[in-house]
């Protein structure tokens, strides 16, 4: 078992980290929330007292509700080893029920998805903030193309620096952040004085009366608009690991005052002029720019766009831990990880980073503007939301043991959140249906590759090696067939020493047999350490079958070669492995002779009893698998010698018609 992660000790350092790479997307959501839920109300004319305080209510209380009770309060002890988010947490439940797999896969789709949204929709609105400035409008010129152009280069900018890791990119971001935040707080506190009624709004009556008030013609719709002050909330759980929850818990209160001052001053402000006409005739009125003097704005144009860029951050570092999470479960393929520092949350996968790079252009190329894409924004997010409910009621219940808590869970924010999403489903056909797409190709594969995986496990087989060494001894004596490499190594996934993977033994001793000085058979486990290196080994008695378990910090590359040859080496020194004489080499005689790397690779075979739906699955996941890459990069093997396979899946045959045997006329 591994052992707990530790507990991140707390730093200012590390404090400005979380700043910087958190809380992104909940720290813009003061430049539209408020532009969002006057403008649906019908502009400045439409706005009363009553609709404002009711507003910033149902803001403040939703931001409190979700983020601070549910997530920061609640959902953030439920972490695995000191990983957070929806596919944590299921790994915490999954021996409660087989079905928590599909609440499962649908949350993490659909946050992934908003992943592709999030920095398409910020770093484009950010964009065409800059036409506030007018020398900078006039530098833009009419339409969207130099908008478009300028939003690809940052974005294309920002996904190319994620290989420096979260903790370099965090420490440059997290000052920006810092000022960011403080600028909020300020310029909303000195708005505050001119209409002191906007205190109010904690009052959770204002919150609820409003959604009946004849004052708010959207009714319940206005919560469309509400809902994106908390989008962020479930990236703060998925970037726990990245920072650890101490962090979390000591910057969350400055962030929550800063985000609540800055709305209730653009509600005073609000109140202060709703009777001005000449502000009713702006198109896109935005308080939280209008509220601010002539002199300030460009500062606030300029702050808002390094903040919308940074905002990117929080959903690519979360989708980082999401696939890593994923792929422990054997929701998705392997993907080869790297861990830039000697903190293991701190991660970069290259294959998520260029699908989410491409995925956010394409979005930006698509929809062309940031009001269009906001349309798309946040219908992801409640899916989430809902699924991460309800899998942390399961984890109260069966885990924790506390079933009122999981009750209070449940109902409360279930209903808040269903509330949310039928809310929200109003923005499907203007733009919603891309986030829903995006989400079920995803929940598609996890579900292709989940089902695919438990046929593989239906139908494999696996051998006692000791069965089979009088087989191996009696190839590898035989001289009559020729030598296949000195030594023959296969790499297979189990942790079981004294079993292989039938199809292993099948390439050798059956499927033109494979004579070797030596067979090796490794299996690879990475550890909680970073930089550790180890291996167990298992003879069985013989000099020339080696089954070794090779023990890997979470920070070394997975290159076979680089810790075979010293393992080699050890083996020689203490005579487990006999000289192989190697006189032909541009480095002189050797006592380790070639070798060669064999790889199973399966296919279904026709005439098998599997259905037509487990056909599809199995050849949907072994395509999947190709697409993403191959095992021999991930092993470092690109260039070494290699024996590839493709065999059968072990499903047994459909009986046919039994037929007449042959006989000669």
């Amino acid at each position: 078992m591994d052992k707990k992660k530790e507990r991140v000790p707390f730093s200012f350092g590390m404090f400005l980290v979380t700043i910087g790479i958190v809380y992104g997307d909940i720290g813009t959501s003061p430049m539209y929330v408020m532009k969002s839920i006057v403008a649906d109300n019908g502009g400045l004319p439409g706005v009363s007292t009553e609709f404002i305080v009711g507003g910033l209510s149902l803001v403040i209380w939703s931001i409190t509700l979700l983020t601070t009770v549910k997530y920061v309060l609640i959902a953030m002890k439920a972490d695995n080893n000191g990983e957070g988010g929806i596919f944590s947490l299921y790994s915490l439940v999954r021996k409660c029920g087989k079905w928590l797999i599909f609440p499962a896969m649908l949350g993490g789709s659909a946050l992934l998805a908003d992943g592709v949204l999030t920095p398409a929709v910020t770093v484009t609105t950010a964009v065409e903030g800059l036409r506030s400035i007018p020398m900078v409008d006039r530098l833009l010129g009419a339409g969207q193309g130099k908008v478009i152009l300028i939003t690809l280069l940052i974005i294309s900018g920002l996904f190319s620096i994620q290989h420096a890791g979260t903790s370099k990119i965090g420490k440059a971001f997290g000052p920006v952040m810092l000022i960011w935040f403080s600028f909020l707080g300020v310029t909303g506190l000195l708005h505050i004085f001119e209409n002191p009624v906007v205190l109010s709004a904690f009052n959770p009556v204002h919150a609820v009366r409003i959604l009946f008030s004849p004052t708010n013609k959207r009714g319940f719709m206005i919560l469309g608009s509400v809902f994106l002050a908390a989008t962020g909330a479930e990236a703060l759980y998925s970037d726990m690991g990245h920072v650890g929850r101490e962090h979390i818990y000591r910057s969350w209160p400055f962030v929550k005052i800063c985000l609540i001052l800055n709305y209730l001053g653009q509600g005073a402000w609000v109140l202060s002029n709703r009777g001005d006409n000449v502000l009713a005739l702006i198109e896109d009125m935005n308080p939280f720019f209008l509220m601010l003097p002539q002199s300030l704005r460009p500062v606030a144009v300029l702050l808002g766009a390094l903040a919308a860029i940074i905002a990117s951050q929080a959903l690519i570092t979360g989708s980082y831990t999401l696939v890593s999470e994923a792929i422990r479960l054997d929701l998705m393929p392997h993907m080869l990880i790297r861990y830039p520092s000697d903190t293991k949350g701190q991660l970069y996968i290259g294959t998520v980073n260029t699908a989410l790079w491409i995925g956010c252009s394409l979005v930006v190329l698509y929809f062309r503007s940031g009001t269009r894409m906001e349309s798309a924004y946040g219908l992801a997010i409640t899916v989430t939301m809902l699924m991460t409910t309800l899998l942390l009621a399961v984890y109260l219940m069966k885990v924790r043991k506390k079933p009122v808590l999981a009750v209070f869970v449940l109902v409360v924010f279930g209903a808040i959140e269903s509330v949310f999403f039928f809310s929200s489903l109003a923005k499907f056909a203007h733009g919603g249906y891309v986030a829903v797409i995006m989400a079920m190709l995803l929940f598609g594969i996890m579900v292709i590759w989940h089902k695919g995986t438990e046929l593989e496990q239906k139908y494999s087989v696996r051998l006692k090696v000791r069965d089979y060494l009088s087989n191996l001894a009696a190839l590898r004596n035989d001289e009559k067939t020729p030598p296949c490499a000195d030594n023959l190594v296969y790499i297979d996934k189990s942790d079981d020493p004294e079993t292989l993977d039938r199809d292993i033994l099948y390439s050798i001793l059956d499927r033109d047999p494979k004579r070797a000085a030596a067979y090796w058979f490794f299996s690879i486990h990475l550890m909680d350490e970073p930089d550790v290196v180890r291996y167990k080994l298992e003879t069985f008695g013989t000099d020339y079958i080696f089954r070794v378990r090779l023990e890997l910090g979470f920070k070394n590359d997975q290159f076979l070669n680089a810790y075979l040859r010293p393992i080699v080496s050890d083996l020689l020194a203490s005579g487990e492995l006999p000289k192989q004489e190697k006189r032909f080499s541009i480095y002189g005689p050797s006592d380790v002779g070639t070798f060669k790397f064999g790889f199973i690779r399966r296919s279904v075979a026709s005439g098998t009893e599997l259905t037509r739906f487990e056909e599809f699955i199995l050849t949907a996941k072994y395509r999947i698998r190709e697409m993403i890459g191959s095992q021999i990069h991930w092993y470092g093997l690109d260039t070494s010698p290699l024996i590839i396979e493709s065999v059968p899946l072990s499903a047994p045959r459909r009986q046919g018609r039994t037929r007449k045997p042959m006989r000669a006329e």
